[in-house]
């Protein structure tokens, strides 16, 4: 059976750098961080105090107030960034039997959890809201976009750490290849700036304890690196089966060319030391797009500014490009949104197909001290102009979790 094409055709976003997809893209060419002192609780007694909040954030912009109060901040996130894509999509009449939505999120409604877990302790069980279920697991952002839009296609969530929005965009795109939808909206969203979350993430020493200095703790690629710090929000598509987008005459912005998803199968936290499943997921991602290693241009790195994931995911890429990775364009977007957990191959994809259809490729910032074992081009502190025809995005995650999505730049 032939493969059917998918494209992009709408994109919303919501981060610490900006709560709409243009006010998020506009800052990160500029080079702007999302990253301050944490202001939604107190974090005295905590070894990190700063995250990548997404400030200011207010869900009737796109929500009734009483469906918004029903509903975890992740999930608000994900029905905001939708209707956001959805709107510039604009679908037109589709049949919602072959519409479908598949947003994934790593952890769900922790908000929702630990507020509720406190009622439980401080008033007893009778005191637990009944919405604390529908409010906190991890497919209810997923569930609340289908409803406002009535698309009744194939509907889940996907649950796979950091990787998670990246396994969904993958899931979906398979979904339209094989004719089972024609139009899908997906990606990831994530609310875990919170007080156990930070603690967790903090006690194992994953995150920056740059607390001198939040605007400068990530730091991708750069020799001084000491950890990744937590960002929030959410990252949707609506990807499409190319015919039904070209009839209707819509604006495509990328296409979905190739994927792949791997797996390390070694550690719980630690990527695997040769970087063998994070090279495979991005061989896989330019197999299925029918292209060489040398078509690809430029790689929006998982880069998370840890010591090990920046320094394997350098090698990775230098033993599947082999000389064409001096060549190779990369950038790291988390040194200005944070890192958005299962939300991150959401807004990253976004960014990978606005760097395609503008030319323009985001940079790493902070970047003072180059690292040896990280000697890529990495779009030091500067937006690159640059026209690349093929592009990268990748997703890794805790549990060994590696997905490569393998973007084309559109031109009928």
């Amino acid at each position: 059976m032939e493969r059917r094409r998918v494209v992009i055709t709408g994109i919303g976003m919501i981060t610490a750098v900006g709560l709409t997809r243009d006010e998020t893209w506009k800052g990160l060419l500029a080079g702007r961080s999302g990253v301050g002192p944490i202001t939604s609780f107190d974090t005295t007694d905590y070894k990190v105090n700063f995250a990548a909040e997404a400030d200011d954030f207010d869900p009737t912009v796109a929500m009734d107030l009483k469906d918004a109060r029903k509903a975890d901040r992740y999930a608000q996130f994900g029905v905001c960034a939708a209707d956001e894509a959805v709107n510039q999509a604009n679908p037109g009449d589709i049949d919602p039997e072959r519409a479908g939505v598949l947003i994934g999120s790593g952890i769900g409604g922790m908000i929702t959890f630990e507020t509720q877990h406190s009622r439980l302790v401080a008033r007893g069980p009778s005191r637990v809201s009944p919405m604390f279920i529908p409010m906190m697991i991890a497919d209810m952002a997923t569930g609340l976009v289908s409803i406002r839009f009535g698309y009744r296609g194939p509907n889940y969530a996907t649950v796979s750490a950091c990787a998670s929005a990246g396994h969904a965009i993958v899931a979906a795109a398979m979904h339209i290849m094989l004719g089972d939808a024609d139009l899908m909206v997906t990606g990831g969203a994530e609310a875990s700036v919170s007080p156990m979350a930070l603690a967790g993430f903090a006690n194992m020493k994953a995150l920056s304890t740059r607390n001198d200095d939040p605007a400068k703790a990530s730091r991708p690629f750069d020799a001084g690196r000491d950890g990744f710090v937590l960002g929030e929000g959410a990252g949707i598509i609506v990807l499409e089966e190319l015919e039904r987008a070209k009839a209707r005459g819509a604006e495509i912005i990328a296409e979905v060319a190739g994927y792949g998803a791997t797996g390390d199968a070694y550690h719980m936290t630690q990527p695997e030391n040769e970087g063998n499943g994070m090279r495979n997921a991005m061989r896989l991602a330019i197999e299925t797009a029918g292209i060489q290693p040398n078509d690809v241009g430029y790689i929006n790195a998982h880069g998370t500014s840890t010591p090990f994931n920046d320094k394997i995911e350098t090698k990775a890429i230098r033993d599947l490009f082999g000389e064409h990775a001096t060549e190779l364009a990369v950038s790291s977007t988390k040194s200005m949104t944070g890192h958005l957990l299962g939300a991150a191959g959401g807004v990253e994809t976004g960014f990978t197909a606005l760097a395609l259809k503008h030319g323009v490729l985001p940079p790493t910032i902070n970047y003072e001290t180059p690292d040896p074992e990280c000697g890529l081009f990495v779009c030091p502190n500067e937006a690159v102009t640059r026209d690349v025809d093929y592009a990268l995005s990748n997703s890794f995650g805790f549990g060994g979790h590696n997905v490569s999505l393998c973007l084309r730049r559109w031109n009928d």
